[in-house]
């Protein structure tokens, strides 16, 4: 493994002192991928969204784009601010970095959140790795309208336009190589069992017209882990955040402040 990268781009949102919530986007994406989100979030909830290496303006090293890596780079953020546990919030890619955390890092978590989550045993599906190493096949540089139809295969009705063109020029900064990488690394993921031993508290968030991901998934994760319920979003796509951000906002403030004892509002 390449040495981990702190100091990753990163925005806050809330009371420093509120419960510690870390949002880790999906493939391509950036922390700007839980901006429609943060204006939704109560004070209560410290907001933390990541932007990881090889994404955004973060970092671009040559090589060390597997999920452990991703994952180490999470808690070291969380060390340079000083967060002994968190809730982490992780969407598509993200959501297998949280995985990983919470095997690697358990002790570091309140609770995680696995939003539009695929299975955690990807090298076991000849088909789905074969699927994922496609996705990492493309051009160099990468075009906009290839970035457009990438973003736009994530969800199931048109969002506003104006919040997409930011969502495709952020996938523009990602070099071909490093998507290539990402999802070569998918195709060898195999953390089924591990992840069985996973304790903490954990939210399936699934829209149930996600191009990408079959209920059958989220039921496997459901059966997998050993303290987890799910919530459906009808007629949503895999991006649930951005089809439906207040919603979303919601469900991560009731699950972080149930996480963290706290009272909740409803």
């Amino acid at each position: 493994m390449s040495k981990s990268l702190t100091r990753l781009p990163y925005v806050e949102h809330g009371d420093p002192d509120g419960v510690p919530v870390v949002m880790l986007h999906g493939v391509t994406d950036s922390w700007r991928s839980f901006e429609p989100v943060l204006p939704h979030l109560p004070d209560d909830i410290r907001a933390i969204a990541v932007t990881q290496r090889g994404h955004g303006d973060a970092p671009k090293p040559e090589r060390g784009y597997l999920i452990e890596d991703m994952a180490r780079d999470a808690v070291e953020l969380l060390d340079d601010l000083g967060i002994e546990r968190a809730v982490v919030v992780g969407h598509s890619m993200g959501s297998w970095v949280t995985q990983r955390i919470a095997i690697d890092y358990p002790e570091r978590l309140l609770g995680v959140v696995l939003a539009g989550s695929f299975k955690s045993a990807v090298a076991r599906d000849t088909a789905l790795a074969a699927e994922l190493r496609a996705l990492g096949d493309v051009p160099d540089p990468i075009t906009y309208q290839h970035a457009l139809e990438w973003q736009e295969s994530t969800v199931a009705r048109p969002i506003d336009a104006g919040q997409m063109d930011v969502f495709v020029r952020e996938s523009l900064k990602m070099p071909a190589r490093i998507w290539t990488a990402a999802f070569n690394g998918f195709a060898e993921i195999d953390q089924r069992e591990e992840l069985a031993e996973m304790t903490v508290p954990a939210l399936l968030v699934w829209g149930d017209r996600d191009a990408f991901i079959p209920r059958e998934t989220q039921d496997e994760l459901l059966e997998t882990l050993s303290d987890a319920r799910l919530e459906v979003y009808e007629g949503v796509g895999h991006a649930v955040h951005w089809e439906q951000p207040e919603r979303f906002a919601a469900d991560i403030v009731e699950f972080s402040r149930y996480c963290a004892g706290l009272p909740l509002s409803r």
